[in-house]
C-alpha cells in the first residue's frame, strides 16, 4: 500500500518527506497543528514572523502545541500555580509528578525532545553539575552514570534501548542532576543584535533561572525586533508564554530588548547580557 502511495506521490510532484515526518512532539499521541503556538498567538500589527523550515530548532519550538487559553499552569503535584498572572499561554508539555522539570530542565527537555524526534541520539547531551557529560548515546547502550565522587560510568550491556521509557529515565536523571549553573556553562555567549528562536536567557545558581526564546518577529519598516519567552520555575510546574510586565510591552507577550539593558519578567530579572544558544 505504502509503495502505492509513494508512486502516487511521485506522479503528482508532492513532497516525498511525507513519509519521514513522524510527530516532532513524541509526547503526544496526535498532535493538531492548529494548536501550533504560531497559529494562536498572531504578530503584533507591523511585524512579521521569522519564516522557519520544517525540521529544524526553530521551527520546533514556533509550532510547539499550546492548550486552551483557559488553561492554568499547573504544579508538578496537581495542584495550580497560585501566580497565574505571569502566564500568558501554557504550552501542551507533561510535568511528570516529581519536582523536577523546573526551569533549566524545561529548557533541557525541549532541545532533547527535538532531537529523540529526530532520532539524533549522538545530539542528546547535557552535563551534570559536577561537569561530568551524560548523552542520551551512552544512555541507550546501558552506559549509565553513577552518581559519586568522581561520577562513574557502567559498562554498558551492548544492547540498545530507543524507548521513550527509556528515554524518560535517562530525562529524569539530568532533571536531578543538572541545572541552571551547569547549563550556563554549556551555551555560548551570543549578542541580543543576533536575537533567535531558540536562544536563552540564563542566570547560573542556586537558585538561577533560565527563560527561552519561542518566536521572533520583525518590524518590516524599523527592523525592531519582539520576542516571546517561556518558563518553567520553581516548583515544578507547565511550560508557560510569559507575560510582558514592562511599560514599554507592544503587546501583552511580546518582548523587546536593547543591547546593555536587563531583562525583567514577571518573576526573574536577568543582567544585562545574559543570552546564550546551544552549540549544536
Amino acid at each position: 500500500m505504502k509503495n502505492l502511495l509513494l508512486i502516487a506521490f511521485i506522479c503528482c510532484n508532492l513532497p516525498l518527506d511525507i513519509f519521514a515526518q513522524a510527530n516532532p512532539y513524541s509526547w503526544l499521541d496526535n498532535y493538531q497543528p492548529n494548536t501550533a503556538l504560531a497559529n494562536q498567538i498572531p504578530t503584533p500589527k507591523g511585524y512579521q514572523r521569522t519564516s522557519t523550515t520544517t525540521g529544524t530548532w526553530a521551527h520546533f519550538l514556533q509550532n510547539l502545541p499550546l492548550l486552551p487559553t483557559s488553561a492554568k499552569v499547573m504544579l508538578y503535584n496537581g495542584s495550580e500555580k497560585s501566580y497565574q498572572a505571569g502566564a500568558f499561554r501554557v504550552v501542551n508539555l507533561d510535568i511528570g509528578n516529581k519536582d523536577l522539570q523546573q526551569c533549566a530542565d524545561a529548557v533541557m527537555r525541549l532541545k532533547a525532545e527535538y532531537h529523540y524526534a529526530k532520532k539524533e541520539y549522538t545530539k542528546i547531551h547535557f552535563n551534570y553539575t559536577s561537569g561530568d557529560k551524560v548523552s542520551f548515546d551512552d544512555w541507550r547502550k546501558g552506559r549509565k552514570p553513577k552518581v559519586g565522587k568522581p561520577v562513574t560510568f557502567s559498562a554498558g550491556n551492548g544492547k540498545e534501548d530507543n524507548s521513550r521509557n527509556n528515554f524518560q529515565k535517562y530525562l529524569i536523571s539530568v532533571f536531578s542532576y543538572a541545572g541552571t549553573a551547569s547549563l550556563e556553562k554549556e551555551l555560548q555567549k551570543v549578542s541580543l543584535n543576533d536575537l533567535q528562536i531558540g536562544d536563552i536567557f540564563i542566570k547560573g545558581g542556586f537558585p538561577g533561572h533560565a527563560v527561552i526564546v519561542l518566536d521572533v518577529v520583525e518590524n518590516v519598516q524599523t527592523k525592531q525586533k519582539l520576542f516571546l519567552l517561556a518558563q518553567s520555575y520553581m516548583p515544578a510546574q507547565s511550560l508557560h508564554v510569559l507575560v510582558n510586565p514592562n511599560s514599554n510591552a507592544v503587546e501583552k507577550c511580546w518582548y523587546q530588548l536593547k543591547e546593555g539593558e536587563e531583562l525583567r519578567t514577571p518573576e526573574w530579572t536577568f543582567p544585562a547580557n545574559s543570552l546564550k544558544r546551544f552549540k549544536n
